[in-house]
């Protein structure tokens, strides 16, 4: 069975025009579920992580600034939400959900978290929406309990996983890739152990060239036993912050070029959702749904 994490607190409410999509994390488990993708007991409901788990990953002291929800204001503006105790409890959620996800994945080849992929959170700073790292964070979590030696993570949203890359900079246990618009947010680049800067305008065939050229390179040079995958669907046309080109269709064909070499590579892989800003909803949702259509075809279940 294919393991979902999922909580009724991912959707945290924003005010009126917020730009940030928060209904997508309830509407993508409600379309896996009309389209009969999956069914309701492949959810599970993650708990509150811990702080000493964050901290595997995040300054103890940044941690307990944001647990106690004395975080100075210009870090605050820096992450772009309101602070509160329902907020840092969603992402605390979201943390658990993908260190559950990646013990499901440890099990069964592959699992997801409806949410996550909050790769802008350095070791002591939010940014871009991003309180807490959660890949970083279950990254961490797998290494300290010895579960994985080699750590890949994969991040093809549009925007640099800066935040993975500050957190895990000369890590030798994690290798960092992020795939992303040269001239898009973050405008200060972290340097991941790859990047692959993208020009603004480009289309599914030199996207999905230059992807395989470099999952090539990295899984002969880094030979990892455990993947994240970072799955942002805002390398979209459609997107209103992205500036790539790649259409529906393109985005599935990367998807599944991500995971049919995890799957050729015999190694489990954790998928969060990431980024998504096209102005329909439905871009977005039906974008990330293919993911789970596309991981269960190639992973048998």
């Amino acid at each position: 069975m294919l393991r979902i994490a999922y909580h009724p607190g991912y959707v945290h409410p924003l005010r009126a025009g917020h730009r940030f999509p928060m209904v997508k994390y309830e509407l993508i488990p409600a379309q896996l579920l009309y389209e009969g993708v999956v069914s309701a007991d492949c959810f599970f409901e993650p708990k509150l992580v811990e702080m000493s788990t964050i901290a595997l990953a995040h300054d103890a002291h940044y941690v307990s600034q944001l647990m106690d929800l004395s975080l100075n204001a210009k870090m605050v503006r820096r992450i772009g939400f309101p602070l509160s105790q329902s907020l840092v409890d969603r992402e605390r959620y979201i943390l658990d959900g993908t260190i559950q996800a990646s013990l499901y994945a440890l099990e069964h080849g592959i699992a997801f978290n409806v949410a996550g992929g909050t790769h802008h959170a350095g070791r002591d700073f939010g940014e871009g929406f991003c309180l807490f790292n959660d890949q970083a964070v279950a990254a961490a979590y797998l290494l300290d309990r010895k579960l994985a030696k080699k750590v890949l993570i994969i991040d093809l949203d549009v925007h640099q996983g800066n935040g993975t890359a500050h957190i895990f900079e000369k890590h030798p246990g994690v290798f960092t890739f992020s795939m992303h618009g040269d001239k898009n947010f973050p405008f200060i680049k972290e340097c991941s152990d790859l990047d692959v800067p993208l020009p603004d305008g480009m289309d599914d065939g030199a996207y999905l060239a230059l992807l395989k050229e470099n999952l090539d390179k990295i899984f002969t040079i880094f030979d990892p036993d455990f993947v994240f995958y970072q799955a942002g669907v805002d390398i979209l046309a459609t997107d209103k912050l992205g500036k790539l080109k790649l259409t529906t269709d393109g985005c599935l064909r990367r998807d599944e070029m991500v995971l049919q070499k995890c799957r050729q590579n015999g190694l489990p892989v954790q998928i969060s959702m990431g980024g998504g800003y096209s102005e329909h909803i439905k871009d977005i949702v039906n974008a990330h749904v293919n993911t789970y259509k596309i991981a269960m075809d190639i992973f048998g279940f």
